[in-house]
Formats: C-alpha cells, structure tokens, sequence
C-alpha cells in the first residue's frame, strides 16, 4: 500500500512539474520570445519577390550621361497560387514571345518563389503591362532595372558590362561595382502554409536602394571624336586593331580611349569574350617604335650626353657587335644636330644617345618613367609590359632599346611617360575616376589629383623635350599633325608587329603620339594602328592626320585658344597643306570680289547672299587659312 501511494505521490508531482514546465515556456514564448516567433511565423508566411536596386548613373567630367539605368519589370509567381498553370502558361508565353514549356518549368515548380528567367527578367514595360492587364493570379510583376548607352559601342571596353543580376562584370561597371549596386528590395506576400494569400491582408514593399553615381575624368566631347576617328579609319584601313587614347598631361587624366575592335554593351551576349575581356590601351603589350625615343631624348637631355645643337653626322645605320643597324631613311639624314635626330626620327642618332647613357643610366629611365610595370589606373585587365632584363642587355638589345624595339609597352604607359616628359617632369598615376555622388545629399566627393608618383626629369629638362616635339610636327615627320596657331609636339611611330620572338614580314604597328600646345600642355592624344590594308606604312602619314582630327575637337572640347608664337610649318611638297594669309574682303562689291577670287588658287571663296557688298567674312582679314580651305563671304 505505501508503494502505492509513493508512486502516485510521484506521478502527481512528474504531471505537475511537466505542466509548470509547460505553462513557464508558454509564458516565456508568449511575453519574453513573443517578437522573435512573430518574426520566425512571418517569415514562413512570407513570399518575397526580389526588387534589384537601381545602378547609379556613369557620368561624363562636364556631368554628361554616359551610361543610365532604365525601367525593365520582371515577371515572379508563387507556384502554389497558381491554380490554372496550363491557361497561365499559354498567355505568358503569347506576351513573353517563349515557349508554353519554358512557363509551365516555372509554375509546377514546388518552391515558395521562382522569377521567370530569361524571357521575364528585365523586360520592356509594355510588355509588363500586358502581364498585369492578364490578372493571372500568382503572377506578380516587380520593378527591376536595366543598362542603357546613349552612345552604343562608345567607350564600351571601359565602361564594361553588367550582367542579368544588376552585377558589373568587366571595366569600370565591375571595378567600382560596390559603389554603383544598389541594395535589394522585395514585394512581401503573406501567404498561409499551402501559399494562399491571406484575406484582407496587404503585402509589403520593402524599397530597394539606388547605387552611388561615378563621375568619370572622361571629356564625352573629346570621347566622341576620337570614336569617329576610329570608326572612319577602320573602314579606310581595315586594320587587325586600333586604340585610341587622351589624356592630360599635368594629371593624368583620361580624357578619351577607344578600342578596335568594339562592342555594344547593350547587347553583349552577341559578341565574342574576348571583344569587352580585352581594352587594348591598357592590355595590349607592344613594341612602341619611335613613339619611344621621348624617353631617350629626355633621359639623354637630363643626363647631358648631348646638347641640342650639338652636330651628329648619320650615315643611315651603325655597326654594333657585328649587326648592321639600317636608319628607315636610305642613305641617313647626313649631318644634323640632335634637335634634328628627333625632328628627323634618326636611329642611329638614338643609339648614340643610348650609348653615351649606357645600358645601366638607359634602363633606369625606362623604369623611372614607369615602364615594366603596371601604372595602376583604376581600370581591370592592365598589363605591365616586358622589359629587358638588365642582366641580359649586350650592345644590340642597348642600341634597339634606345629607338623602341626590343622592349614592349602598353599604350597606357607610353602616353603617361610623355605627359610625364612635357608636364614639367612629373610622373603622375593615371585615373578615369573623377568623383562619386553620395546617396543622402547627391554632393559629388572628387578625387584629389593629380595623384603624384615621382619626379623624373628636372623642369628645365622637360621644357626643352616639349620644345623639340613641336619642331617635330612643324619641321620633321609629324608635319601631317600640324595646326596653324595651336602649338602641336608630337612623335611618329612605325614598329614591326613580334610575334613569339619573330617579327612578321610586311605587319607593322603605326602610331602617332600628338601634344598641344607644346609651350603649356593640356592634351596628349596617341592612336595605333595594326596591320593597316592599302596604307603607306608610316605612322606620320596615316595615324598623324587622325591625331590632328581628335586635336581640333580636343581644343574646342577644353576651350584652347589659338596663339601667335608657334613654329611655322615646313610644308613639304605635294604632302603637306600650305597655310595662306586671308585678304579683307569687307566693303568690297561682289563684282570686284569675284573679279579679285577668280584666278586664287590658294584656297576657295564662297559668297552666301544675294546682295551686292560684302559686309561680313569667315575666317576674318589677315588670319591663317589652310591651302584649299574655304573662306565665306556674307552680303549685305
């Protein structure tokens, strides 16, 4: 009987306790824990169809748009709320231009969400439109975004690419990526266990974020010039591949680059990896040629192994170690003074020059003016080029060196060196970031710069290099970049295309390096060109009147006025384009202006109106115009 009673005794007591046990958890859910399994409820009562978070905006330095991000729905269903799935299926597929099957994958899925991918992510708001006109149920439309380019295949390898989940993926769109993504949002649908939606009960939207907007070092002006350039060129010389790039000498920003060939980032599925993998001023490694004889000359000048108007006597090669070294003009440019080795583009002037350095003071110019290794400008995919080891460097590598073969270069590289030789001898890291617009107050936070990386050559040094580049373009090989009144420097380059180790019969690199204006440079423009097709392979011939071009727009782009006190140019027969003096036509009849104009053959006279004087001209008296350009007259 006592054994009895204890264990009732302790089955009272076990009961008790498990129900205090039981009303204490209650308890403790119900006034402690209550929040934390709302939360947990409502989160399996949630649907969430995901909202993506606009991308910010890439503008130009002047606050043009570059790239923007526009409207594209995306079509979301909660399979189990669709209860008529083939009738659901028929009409997406007739709105979405799809198969019956590729919707039907969707809807018989055994998942809370799924987005129809492909034919319903980022489409047109038209279209999304029709979807809600439809009422399917379990079919939501939710606000999505899309990449538009105002300018198509302009500066695409750039600005790169993004793909169907808002991410960057190359160029700019992937190196800032952080900044530009927006922060997700969603649509949230309360729905019981089965994914019924509750009566009376709205959803919840849940607002995404926009992504910060860049503000690029880009001049969009200077950017559609030089395109047009390349454009025109490709249709003219076919050639394997172009690049284009501008900068600005005292910083180091990029005004402008371009690659051939190009893609529309709109629309980049359709194109090969390797068209926005590959942005060739600053992937590309390449021989340079006499684009590369800047850095001798100014190594040389800094170094005092020669005066300018010191006499060197060229007989067209030089002998080293056995190998003859041909000069690309027959027979030399005879005696000249090393003002004129560059003007002129002599190697065997250079290898002089190169020689009187020696290989140890040569090769740590190279590297000081940034050579064989990565300028880090804050784009993805940059090369370092290859230089000679100098351990491996005898006379012959010495002697190619010093006028631009043997060693490969980027683009990116080169036109920094340069700026850094006329700037005032300053190499400065290169940039396309100008600033970045915060979220809260849309106030842009700009980059300081320039970026300083270190002095190369002294002032008085970079002065005299500036100097002799615009005796170039006025006296020597660049002439075809000359501009009357605007000051242009400038080296021509002419390099056989290497390919593993052997240079390639008949395929050259031709490039042109152009400066302006030479006495305070504010632009740096550099084109190359591989394997032009029915072209006169010299880099002065075909590549400097493309400078020119991108030039002349450069100066109206960054408001560079004319000057008086340049180099008059040397025009060459039958090549270059003389400059002639404007007569004052003003107040004269008409009469007399075609009596006048009638036997000028030094440029054309166009009369627009029907009066009978002339009250106003284009360009005006006693101002400079190119032979065969066009002079308007206005009558009264």
């Amino acid at each position: 009987m006592n054994v009895i009673k204890k264990r009732i005794i302790f089955m009272i007591i076990l009961i008790t306790s498990m129900i205090m046990i039981i009303i204490g958890r209650l308890a403790y859910i119900k006034i402690f824990a209550q929040e934390d399994y709302f939360l947990r409820a409502l989160e399996l009562w949630t649907r969430d169809a995901p909202i993506e978070g606009r991308r910010g905006n890439i503008y130009d330095r002047n606050g043009k748009l570059i790239v923007g991000s526009q409207l594209a729905p995306t079509i979301v269903v909660i399979p189990n709320q669709v209860k008529e799935k083939e009738r659901t299926a028929n009409i997406l597929s007739n709105i979405l231009k799809c198969q019956k099957e590729d919707i039907l994958n969707y809807v018989k899925k055994n998942t809370s969400v799924e987005i129809i991918k492909k034919h319903g992510q980022k489409i047109e708001p038209a279209l999304a439109s029709k979807v809600i006109e439809a009422n399917l149920e379990g079919v939501y439309v939710v606000a999505d975004s899309k990449r538009y380019y105002p300018y198509g295949h302009y500066l695409s390898q750039v600005l790169g690419i993004v793909g169907i989940d808002n991410q960057g993926i190359t160029g700019l769109e992937y190196y800032y990526n952080d900044y530009l993504k927006g922060e997700k949002g969603a649509l949230e649908i309360l729905t019981d266990a089965h994914g019924e939606m509750f009566e009376n009960i709205n959803s919840n939207y849940e607002s995404p974020t926009s992504g910060c907007e860049l503000y690029l070092t880009i001049d969009l002006e200077i950017q559609i010039a030089l395109e047009r350039v390349l454009d025109n060129a490709v249709v003219q010389y076919s050639p394997d591949e172009m690049m284009g790039l501008i900068m600005k000498p005292g910083t180091s920003e990029v005004l402008a680059m371009a690659s051939r060939p190009t893609f529309n980032p709109q629309n980049y599925q359709d194109y090969d990896q390797s068209l926005y993998n590959r942005n060739l001023p600053i992937w590309k490694s390449f021989e340079p040629g006499s684009t590369f004889k800047i850095v001798t000359f100014a190594a040389g000048l800094e170094e005092n192994v020669f005066r300018l108007d010191e006499t060197y006597n060229d007989p067209g090669f030089m002998i080293v170690d056995g190998a003859r070294i041909k000069d690309w003009k027959a027979g030399g440019h005879g005696t000249e003074t090393f003002r004129e080795v560059l003007q002129n583009s002599c190697n065997p002037g250079f290898m002089t020059i190169g020689f009187r350095l020696g290989k140890v003071r040569l090769f740590n110019y190279i590297e000081k003016f940034g050579f064989g290794k990565k300028t880090n400008i804050d784009l993805l995919g940059e090369s370092s080029g290859i230089v000679f080891n100098l351990d491996k460097v005898g006379n012959v590598e010495l002697a190619t060196s010093s006028f631009g073969q043997g060693n490969s270069v980027t683009a990116i590289q080169l036109v920094n060196a340069a700026c850094a030789a006329v700037n005032g001898g300053i190499l400065n890291r290169p940039t396309i970031l100008k600033g970045i617009s915060t979220l809260d107050s849309k106030s842009i936070i700009e980059q300081t710069l320039p970026i300083e990386v270190r002095r190369v050559i002294s002032e008085s040094t970079s002065k005299k290099v500036a100097e002799s580049l615009e005796y170039v373009a006025a006296l020597g090989t660049a002439r075809s970049a000359y501009i009357e009144g605007y000051r242009v420097g400038g080296k021509t380059g002419t390099a056989q295309v290497a390919k593993d180790g052997i240079y390639q019969n008949g395929k050259y690199i031709l490039s042109f390096l152009g400066i302006a204006p030479m006495n305070d440079p504010q632009v740096a423009a550099y084109i190359a060109v591989e394997n032009a097709k029915n072209a006169i392979q010299y880099g002065g011939v075909v590549v400097a009147p493309m400078i020119k071009e991108v030039l002349m727009s450069s100066f109206s782009a960054l408001n560079i006025e004319k000057q008086s006190d340049g180099l008059e140019l040397d025009a060459r027969y039958w090549i270059d384009k003389r400059s002639f003096i404007v007569d004052d036509y003003v107040g004269m009849s008409v009469s007399d202006v075609k009596r006048k104009t009638q036997y000028i053959n030094m440029y054309k006279v166009e009369i627009i109106g029907s009066g009978n004087m002339i009250i106003a001209q284009l360009p005006y008296a006693n101002q400079k115009i190119v032979e065969e350009g066009v002079v308007i007259l206005f009558t009264n």
